[in-house]
Parts: C-alpha cells; sequence; structure tokens
C-alpha cells in the first residue's frame, strides 16, 4: 500500500504480533507506537476503574531489571522519548528516537511491557496524583458537565467512567491487581506494533522477532467486550454553581467506527462546531453572542460513542442558550443542508484529516490505530472516500435517527 509517498506494508509474526511499517527514508528518525488491544477502559470491571490510567502510569517505573532512574536514565542518555498511556478503547507505547538508536530504545519498551515490576512506592505516589487531579476535575465546570453527561448516557457501562477511575476505586487499587490485569491483558497477540521512519520492513521484522520473539501467546484467555445496556438514568442534571458561566452540554448515545452512518456523523460534528465558520460558532457566537465557547464532538470509540454539543454563555444566558443549541439540532432534523454547506464541511473534514498526517509519530499512530479497532491499514484510504460519497439525501435520515428528543440528555453547570 502506497500513502503520500510513503509505502505501507504489514505481517503477523509467529507469535501473533502484528506489526506495519510506513518506510519513510526522508527523515533519519523513526516514530514507533505500540498498542495493546484489547486494554484500556472499555476492558475495565466497574468495581477496577482506572486500572489502565495507573497501570500506564507505573509500567514505566521499574522492570525486574531496571530501577526508574535506570529507566530514565536510559532514554535520556540517547535524547531519545519514550512514553505510555491509556485510552477508552487500547494502551499505548510511544517511541521516537534517530534510526541508529532504535534498536535500544525499542529493546526498553519491550522491557517495559513484559517485565514491569509495579513498586509499591511508585504506585501509591502515583494514585496520590490521580487523586489530586480526580479532585481538579471537580472543580472545573467543564469536566463537571461533561462527568454529568457520559454518566446519563452510559450509565454503569465502562464508558460511563473517566479514564481515571472514581477515588474509591483508584484507592482500592493494588500492586496484586495491576500485575493480574498486566498478565490478562499484555499478551503478544494483542499487540500491534507501528514504525514510521527510516526502516523497511525485512529489518522491522528483524528488530521485532529478536526483541519480541520469545514472548509466547496466553492460549487460555480469551476476552470479551461488556454489552451496552441504555442507562435508564435522568436525562436532565444541573448542578447549581454561582457563577458568571454557564456550562451547556446536550448528547446522544451514537454509533461506534464501524457503523455505517459513522462517516455522517463525523461530518455533521465538523458542520456543527468545527471551527470560525461552524454553524453553532456563527449562529450563537457571531449572530447572538450568546457562547464563550461552542463545539460539537463525536469521539471514534470501538464501542458505542457519543454525538456532543456543547457552549460556555453567561450565567444570565442559560436558558435562551439551552433554546439556542437546542433548535440548532432540531434544524439539522428538519431541514436540509444546502449543496455549498455540505461541500464545505467535507473540505474542512478531509483537509484537517490530511493535515494530522505529516509526522512519522502521525503516521505511526494513524495506522497503529486503525489496526487496533479492527479496521485494517486500508481504512486510511476508506475513510476519505467514505466522506467524499456523502450525499445531501443521506443527511436528514441520519440525525433524525439519532438526534431524538426522546434519547436526548442534558448537563448543566452554573446558574
Amino acid at each position: 500500500m502506497k500513502n503520500n509517498h510513503n509505502y505501507i506494508q504489514k505481517t503477523i509474526l509467529k507469535n501473533g504480533i502484528t506489526l506495519i511499517v510506513i518506510e519513510n527514508p526522508t527523515t533519519d528518525i523513526i516514530a514507533g507506537r505500540i498498542f495493546c488491544r484489547n486494554a484500556g477502559s472499555l476492558w475495565e470491571a466497574t468495581s477496577q476503574a482506572g486500572i489502565f490510567h495507573l497501570l500506564a502510569s507505573v509500567i514505566s517505573k521499574g522492570t525486574r531489571n531496571l530501577s526508574s532512574l535506570e529507566i530514565a536514565e536510559k532514554v535520556e542518555s540517547i535524547g531519545a522519548a519514550l512514553g505510555t498511556d491509556t485510552s477508552s478503547d487500547y494502551f499505548l507505547v510511544s517511541m521516537k528516537t534517530i534510526t541508529e538508536d532504535f534498536p535500544e530504545i525499542l529493546t526498553l519498551a519491550s522491557e517495559i511491557l513484559r517485565y514491569p515490576s509495579f513498586p509499591e512506592s511508585e504506585i501509591e505516589l502515583e494514585k496520590k496524583i490521580t487523586l489530586q487531579n480526580i479532585l481538579s476535575q471537580k472543580e472545573q465546570p467543564f469536566n463537571l458537565a461533561f462527568t454529568q453527561l457520559r454518566e446519563m448516557i452510559y450509565g454503569e457501562h465502562p464508558y460511563g467512567f473517566s479514564v481515571l477511575g472514581t477515588e474509591d476505586t483508584v484507592n482500592n487499587l493494588t500492586a496484586d491487581d495491576l500485575k493480574k490485569c498486566h498478565q490478562r491483558h499484555f499478551t503478544p497477540d494483542n499487540l500491534i506494533i507501528s514504525l514510521a521512519g527510516k526502516i523497511n520492513l525485512a529489518r522491522s521484522i528483524e528488530l521485532v522477532e529478536n526483541i519480541f520473539g520469545d514472548w509466547q501467546q496466553n492460549p487460555n484467555e480469551t476476552l470479551q467486550l461488556k454489552p451496552y445496556h441504555l442507562s435508564s438514568r435522568s436525562n436532565f442534571h444541573k448542578i447549581e454553581q454561582d457563577n458568571q458561566q454557564s456550562i451547556i452540554m446536550m448528547g446522544y448515545l451514537a454509533p461506534e467506527i464501524t457503523h455505517p452512518d459513522y462517516p455522517i456523523l463525523k461530518l455533521l460534528t465538523t458542520y456543527l462546531g468545527n471551527g470560525l465558520s461552524s454553524r453553532l460558532f456563527v449562529e450563537l457566537r457571531e449572530k447572538r453572542g450568546l457562547a464563550y465557547d461552542v463545539s460539537a464532538f463525536y469521539p471514534t470509540r470501538l464501542d458505542k460513542s457519543q454525538f456532543v454539543l456543547y457552549m460556555g454563555t453567561a450565567s444570565q444566558n442559560t436558558e435562551v442558550g439551552q433554546e439556542g443549541l437546542y433548535n440548532e439540532i432540531k434544524r439539522l432534523r428538519e431541514e436540509k443542508l444546502s449543496m455549498e454547506e455540505l461541500e464545505v464541511a467535507k473540505s474542512k473534514l478531509l483537509g484537517q484529516y490530511a493535515l494530522g498526517k505529516q509526522t512519522n509519530a502521525e503516521f505511526a499512530q494513524i495506522f497503529g490505530w486503525y489496526e487496533t479497532l479492527g479496521l485494517g491499514i486500508e481504512y486510511d484510504d476508506i475513510f476519505p472516500q467514505l466522506i467524499t460519497n456523502i450525499t445531501l439525501e443521506d443527511i436528514q435520515p441520519v440525525a433524525n435517527q439519532y438526534l431524538q428528543d426522546s434519547s436526548l440528555c442534558v448537563s448543566i453547570v452554573g446558574k
């Protein structure tokens, strides 16, 4: 597969590791992403919400052979970058280094992934930091409003919780919990290694086989997703705060990335809330002066997602702002877009998509991510085509299907 002058190849190694290589000989840098699928907050039990975030915080703080300090010194001594992170749908190790030093940083990444020691002192420190972050989020109106909305939309589904977890769940996590989680989810057949830069497929296979080749699969473990059940909670929640600003959020349960309606809803969020020419910005901020901040977002998710509109407005405008936001949704259901509006939204979305693939790190991220979500590296060609093919007739039925009053959840923080 060829894309933007870079050759993209994929292979699966004997122990189940998926290897993606984006060859870019124009720069002497290699960026790498190691994705672990079947990991991330989607795979957490309610009682262990936040375990993958804690695991990401401590996995690089000590291994069977190296201390936290020794790991940091190894990275810094060659001027490399190495980081660990988690999201709703996967766990991630990120690397970047000059080509010559890449074998060393990949070896270190393997040590961290395979043999973490989870030192008690590091776990306690990271738990304290996480708890501070959870408390800090409770003081931020935007986060408060979004937390309420997420809970209304998802209920007890894992997406209903913050990636950080809750105070109770984080307090109760132990080193033993982390070890069991690591043993269960971190297996070679769950790994996607995505490399971009001055490296070819043959050299990549040689490196990965040498470093990861003796890692065996766990044949007995099959992981199942928790099924989504529609939340029976209230669909309106307001936290009264004596602030000068109110945050208004409106959201709906929306399809996952593999659903045929995904590209249409992606285009709708671009049209509604992306940039200074978006409809929410023009109608509610420019024409009516109602909003400090107004936007829409629709995260790409492995399981059910959420279609969200939000506004920050002066506290005296809370009611009229809520009405204005709702009317834009209603208008979307009732009035057809013009051909010009459709084409502008398409151009904006496709332009931003293209701009998101310029660096080796961005290439390693997007191809590894698509593979992790089960779409394959081919989706990089498929997605722009799906957007291009959307017609005016496609939009209203989708808006009417998902943006119904009966499924609307409203979250407000302010007066």
